[in-house]
């Protein structure tokens, strides 16, 4: 009995191309589509499975929905007289509506159940015009990039020149602020003298009558301490008066 027809679409439907250098993972992309009303269980093998890592390589593709496999080709050293002899099956079943084990699926599903395509691989390298056409166009995309690295250069000078400005900006603004301030304390510093020449008047006015007083006391004591030496004095040549009439009178 005949295997169904494949139901998933395949892009590329035959070939796979792997372009050069292979001095490093060249990665070829499947493109698997569902274009039923039912969800379609896949898989992905190969006949390298050494030289290939395929990402996913199963899976479920819902009704309606594609998915993209990733076939990284693994570093070899590449000889152009070989041919390739790889090939890849995309496998397929349709899933049951009542899965809840896809390994278990594949196990059960009969031969006539299953889907298979297949497809070769090439590998290819770069011409020398396709290098220079690529080395030319790498020329092209710096060169046309290069303007706007000078701009973009160029903006943190203006950037800085604006900043500049702004600094001196703010050097004005505080130079201002501190001749104002110096201003007020100018005028803080004239009222406290002028509120302390007022203080002192005060004080002097207060302090006169005491002083006055104090010298009217210190001038009474003068004047008595006169009298006083005057009294002495006269009381001293009264004496000698006396002894001297005493002495004429013997």
């Amino acid at each position: 009995m005949a295997r169904p027809e494949q139901v998933l679409v395949l892009e590329p439907q035959h070939e796979l191309k792997f372009r050069g250098p292979f001095t490093d993972v060249v990665t070829a992309t499947l493109k698997l589509s569902n274009p039923t009303d039912r969800n379609v269980c896949f898989k992905v093998k190969t006949t390298a499975p050494r030289r290939y890592c395929v990402r996913p390589n199963s899976g479920i593709i819902d009704a309606g929905t594609s998915i993209n496999v990733s076939v990284m080709l693994q570093p070899f050293d590449y000889d152009p007289n070989e041919k390739s002899k790889h090939k890849f099956m995309v496998q397929s079943l349709l899933a049951p509506y009542d899965m809840t084990d896809m390994e278990g699926v594949w196990k059960e599903a009969k031969p006539e159940e299953l889907m298979d395509s297949k497809l070769r691989c090439a590998f290819e390298m770069p011409l020398e015009n396709d290098k220079t056409h690529e080395s030319e166009s790498n020329k092209t995309v710096s060169s046309s990039t290069s303007p706007v690295k000078t701009e973009h250069s160029a903006l943190p000078k203006s950037a800085s020149a604006s900043l500049d400005d702004g600094e001196v900006k703010k050097i004005m603004e505080e130079c201002k602020r501190l001749q104002m301030e110096v201003q007020r304390l100018r005028e803080e510093n004239k009222q406290i003298r002028e509120d302390d020449g007022l203080r002192k008047r005060k004080v002097t006015s207060l302090a006169a009558p005491h002083s006055s007083s104090s010298s009217g006391m210190a001038t009474a004591t003068m004047r008595d301490e006169g009298l006083s030496t005057r009294v002495l004095a006269l009381g001293v040549l009264f004496f000698v008066i006396g002894v001297i009439i005493g002495k004429l009178a013997l």
